[in-house]
């Protein structure tokens, strides 16, 4: 029996607006208890180990990429495994969080005495607070749920929702409380354009093009001959490696236009005195930013006040920075 439109979208928003409640009412379980837990894994010497079965150990999976990739060393490992090899990927000074809805099925049961066995510190991220593994840990982060969103309340849905959510808490507050920065953030993340908006600078990408360069005094021609054979629509205006002024096809056609003669014009006489103009140091997504600003194709870039060349739209966007 084909639904019908109508019941397709009402059920879809049904289920966000359960799965947003569930999000929502987390807010009423971040208590004393999981600043203890934030604090236990900043002081820690060792790891993170984050173990859970079904669907919450892909939740487990997720919150330590999160947290690696914010500067919490992180490890999964797998609840069925641990019993058959995998404990000894737990070490001394290592943190353990045991992720469960129920937190009283037969995996989780064998496991945790096994996990405790070494001494570890242990947080359950647990859906039931009344259940064995809540009973058994040193620290509890409560992610219990109302109802899944599944119309037979089975499926796991909101309750892994609720697990997401408070490790994203866990780790943005254990961010925080290392100040990792962005500079921080992008040794963690040097491949792709979010790593590029965070550790390119202008200088890695002008100094891959020509760079045009005239004198005050240069001719027209010589202008002109410049801006054709650099190929980048423009040509600086140096004078003792000083930047003085720029010059760009629109401005040659300009004075085309006015001039009856050319021969007497100088590269000073039509230059734009005050070119919009970047260091080399800044970050090249800071070069894009200007552009779309002032809405043109290119800025001069130069290195403590000297020229060190020109950085194009065209440049930032083969980056991946568009």
């Amino acid at each position: 029996m084909n639904k019908s439109i109508d019941k397709i979208i009402e059920l879809a928003k049904t289920t966000i607006n359960i799965e947003a409640d569930s999000i929502s009412n987390l807010k009423n379980f971040i208590n004393e208890d999981f600043a203890a837990c934030v604090q236990l894994i900043h002081n820690s010497k060792g790891r993170v180990v984050i173990t859970g079965i079904g669907k919450s150990a892909i939740i487990a999976q997720k919150i330590v990429a999160t947290m690696n990739s914010t500067g919490t060393p992180a490890i999964f490992m797998h609840a069925a495994d641990a019993i058959h090899g995998d404990l000894g990927t737990i070490q001394k000074e290592d943190v353990i969080i045991c992720i469960s809805k129920s937190g009283n099925t037969p995996e989780i049961k064998v496991l945790v005495p096994l996990l405790k066995n070494g001494g570890n510190k242990l947080i359950a991220l647990v859906g039931n607070t009344d259940s064995y593994l809540a009973q058994q840990a040193d620290h509890i982060l409560n992610c219990t749920v109302e109802k899944e969103a599944c119309p037979n309340n089975l499926a796991p849905t909101s309750s892994t929702t609720a697990q997401l959510a408070m490790g994203d808490a866990l780790a943005v507050c254990l961010l925080d409380y290392k100040e990792f920065t962005s500079e921080d953030f992008a040794k963690y993340h040097p491949g792709g354009a979010l790593g590029k908006k965070l550790y390119l600078k202008v200088g890695d990408v002008s100094i891959q093009n020509q760079k045009p360069q005239v004198k005050p005094d240069d001719s027209i021609k010589a202008v002109i001959v410049e801006i054709s054979s650099k190929r980048l629509g423009a040509t600086a205006v140096v004078e003792n490696n000083k930047l003085v002024g720029v010059i760009t096809d629109g401005d040659i056609r300009r004075m085309l236009e006015k001039a009856d003669s050319i021969n007497a014009i100088k590269a000073a006489d039509i230059m734009n005195k005050t070119p919009k103009q970047i260091d080399a140091g800044e970050l090249a997504v800071n070069a894009m930013q200007l552009l779309e600003k002032h809405n043109i194709s290119q800025l001069i870039v130069t290195d403590n006040g000297n020229y060190h060349g020109f950085i194009h739209l065209h440049d930032l966007i083969k980056e991946g920075l568009l």
